[in-house]
């Protein structure tokens, strides 16, 4: 008989799977990703405590209030942070992703490159123009979300898709000049739209099907020496109240993938 003693908090045998399969609980509903075998994932490494600099970020920069936790995964929390890993030359698109304290949730990492294009990446801007591919994993590494960039000339098209293949939705960019605007859809209709609040495309609204704001994206200075030197990008998301499917997830894949759809930064030697 198999037991789970050290299965981190949150997996549980799977109620209709095959044996020694685990099955994760988000605390409202069984996930689609389950771990097959008697060692369960990793559990995922938290700070001691709040990280000043996080809520710093937070509440200074993006000027967001403190405000109560949510479930403590991507789709949960009312805020989440994405922070870009600071390269002096990116050659790959990485974000750790936390909470409003910097408890990490999950990463974002770019997928699919080959040497070649890591290659092309470094010498020249053209890998902006080609198709970009994105994975949303939780805190276990577990990917819950796959965006694909398709190659673009001026608009960007985001496709989001759950691990299993089925399509959730698209984010649609509207135009190119001016302050950039993103059609949200999904099953042929438009259920919400991103709007950049400037032409720099730094902060962004993020607006249901009747025009209602649900929630908002900002941009946070990295701080002069990362913006001279490096590539990272800093972003806050503040979701306003608990979205339905699909929106929820179109919400955070916008979110975590802002910086890629638009590619508007080309520091670096490109």
């Amino acid at each position: 008989m198999t037991t789970h003693s050290n299965t981190p908090a949150g997996w549980y045998p799977d109620p209709h799977g095959a044996a020694q399969t685990l099955r994760y609980w988000d605390g409202t509903q069984w996930t689609d990703h389950t771990h097959a075998g008697q060692q369960a994932p990793a559990v995922p490494q938290q700070p001691a405590g709040p990280d000043p600099r996080v809520q710093r970020q937070v509440q200074q920069q993006a000027g967001v209030a403190p405000s109560g936790s949510g479930g403590g995964t991507l789709f949960s929390e009312p805020v989440l942070v994405v922070n870009q890993k600071a390269k002096l030359i990116e050659l790959t698109n990485e974000y750790k992703v936390m909470d409003q304290q910097g408890n990490q949730l999950g990463t974002v990492v770019q997928v699919g490159q080959s040497a070649l294009r890591k290659v092309l990446r470094f010498v020249a801007s053209i890998d902006q123009y080609l198709t970009h591919r994105l994975e949303i994993r939780d805190a276990y590494g577990q990917p819950v979300l796959l965006l694909t960039r398709p190659a673009k000339i001026f608009k960007s098209r985001v496709i989001v898709t759950r691990p299993d293949g089925q399509q959730v939705g698209e984010i649609v960019q509207q135009n190119v000049f001016g302050k950039i605007n993103f059609a949200i859809n999904a099953g042929g209709q438009q259920i919400g739209a991103i709007k950049a609040e400037n032409w720099r495309a730094w902060n962004f609204a993020i607006v249901d099907h009747a025009e209602n704001e649900v929630a908002r994206i900002t941009k946070t200075w990295e701080g002069l020496a990362k913006t001279m030197f490096t590539t990272a990008d800093n972003y806050v998301l503040q979701i306003h109240y608990q979205l339905p499917e699909p929106l929820l997830s179109l919400v955070v894949a916008t979110a975590l993938t802002v910086d890629t759809a638009l590619k508007q930064d080309a520091r670096g030697l490109g």
